[in-house]
């Protein structure tokens, strides 16, 4: 990839039209099938696979790429090319990230960890979205104080099938 973005703050303005972008695209994915309305949802990390369901009984069903973990009470967010429960086929998006990082020569997007806000961790989210042209940012509270942020591809939305 080019070297557009070798100075600091042409990478944060990178960052920072890279979570613009994310918004827009949840605030349409909102608009359109209900992203943010949906009772539950699952990451099947065996087949890659998010889902979400409403309450209407419909599903919205999308591959999916871990991008990192953010620990609440630690303020600290692990990329998923650096965490051990991450299997090797949902790292895909974070290292690509890492690579353009280390083209870059930006600590940030190359080091296994980093000390930094939820809000960050949605501008990194943001920037794995951009760079591997996914649809959507995702994050999932999988235990107290600790969410998986993800990417998204297409989404296929279904409904249950009514009973006669």
């Amino acid at each position: 990839m080019v070297k557009l973005f070798h100075q600091t703050n042409n990478l944060e303005a990178l960052i920072a039209a890279s979570a613009d972008e994310a918004q827009v695209a949840n605030m349409l994915h909102n608009s359109s099938w209900g992203l943010g309305n949906e009772q539950s949802c699952h990451l099947d990390q065996a087949s890659g696979q998010l889902l979400l369901t409403f309450a209407d009984g419909s599903f919205a069903l999308a591959p999916a790429q871990i991008v990192g973990s953010y620990h609440h009470r630690e303020n600290s967010f692990m990329w998923a090319w650096n965490h051990p429960s991450v299997l090797p086929a949902l790292k895909r998006n974070a290292m690509v990230v890492k690579g353009f990082g280390k083209e870059q020569a930006a600590k940030e997007l190359t080091r296994g960890s980093l000390i930094c806000t939820e809000q960050r961790a949605w501008e990194l989210t943001a920037l794995a979205m951009r760079l591997n042209q996914a649809k959507g940012a995702y994050r999932i509270l999988v235990k107290p104080h600790v969410s998986l942020f993800l990417n998204f591809g297409e989404i296929q939305i279904a409904h249950e099938a009514q009973k006669a």
